[in-house]
């Protein structure tokens, strides 16, 4: 784990993770508040254009006999200043696992949402414009995987 400022990140988050947090250290806080005690260690952050910003992050623990048995929070940020259509879904690296989602009009963000084994799954970030226009649909993987 490297610290940024306060901020702990996972060892094999990406150069893009750490300067989306470089970038705005408070969002990142505020993510890791969202998602409640003990998640406080960033795998993965994700800049949807302006409109907004995908974060996952783990407890540090290991679920499983696997490393990547980590337990993972995912939240999505609305930067729009808007209510928007909007919703996070996060799968887990295993299919016998069912996806957690989280999806509805909001105006701050979508989540929390939950997976125990979700290390190396994805998260899934959508939203709508106020024409109904889909302006964000994309998956990420969670942490760093071979």
């Amino acid at each position: 784990m490297v610290t940024i400022s306060g901020v702990k990140v996972d060892k094999e988050a990406s150069a893009e993770t750490r300067r989306i947090i470089r970038a705005d250290l408070g969002a990142a806080a505020a993510a890791a508040n969202v998602c409640g005690t003990g998640y406080n260690i960033s795998t993965g952050a994700w800049r949807e254009g302006t409109y907004g910003t995908t974060y996952t992050w783990t407890n540090g623990r290991t679920t499983g006999s696997s490393y990547y048995d980590k337990p993972i929070c995912g939240v999505f940020f609305n930067d729009t200043g808007a209510t928007r259509y909007m919703g996070v879904r996060l799968s887990s690296n295993y299919t016998s696992d069912a996806s957690k989602q989280d999806f509805g009009r909001y105006s701050t963000y979508a989540g929390p949402v939950y997976q125990n084994r979700g290390y190396c799954g994805t998260v899934y970030s959508y939203m709508k414009d106020s024409n109904g226009r889909v302006v964000v649909d994309r998956v990420h993987t969670v942490g760093s995987c071979n």
